[in-house]
């Protein structure tokens, strides 16, 4: 199995451009940013993402990426930001080490839509009613216990 390149920036043996570091996340730019300012905000600990994590090591993950990103919007002024996470192959995940993308963007930068266009999402009403009682019932708290 090859080597983490996120494991081996995270221990200081990769090459990375480091703009900030602490004892649970490096971030560092990209070797090839999709815009100017386009961050990885990488935990220290290997996970292959977010679900993978304990909720501690998420959470701090996150609050690095909404600090970060607070800084990028504060520094460049961007139009907006989009805040990236690929979890899996068929989500675009290359690199199986957990990380937030900080992606500034402007109109028309070279990133372009991230969405499909022309209506292509699912147009199925029943199919999404389904899903949203269900989704409804997973999340609903626990009933209390009959005494």
């Amino acid at each position: 199995m090859d080597p983490c390149p996120f494991c081996s920036i995270a221990s200081g043996r990769g090459p990375a451009r480091m703009i900030f570091e602490d004892d649970h996340a490096v971030v560092f730019f990209p070797l090839v940013p999709a815009t100017l300012g386009h961050t990885l905000v990488v935990p220290r600990v290997h996970a292959p993402d977010l679900w993978a994590m304990t909720p501690t090591r998420a959470e701090r993950l996150l609050a690095t990426a909404l600090r970060v990103g607070a800084a990028l919007r504060d520094h460049l002024a961007p139009e907006g930001m989009n805040v990236i996470h690929s979890a899996g192959s068929a989500a675009s995940q290359t690199v199986f080490h957990a990380h937030v993308h900080l992606v500034p963007r402007w109109r028309g930068d070279a990133m372009g839509p991230l969405w499909p266009g022309g209506g292509a999402g699912v147009r199925d009403a029943a199919a999404l009613d389904v899903l949203a009682d269900e989704m409804a019932a997973l999340l609903r708290p626990p009933a209390p216990p009959r005494a």
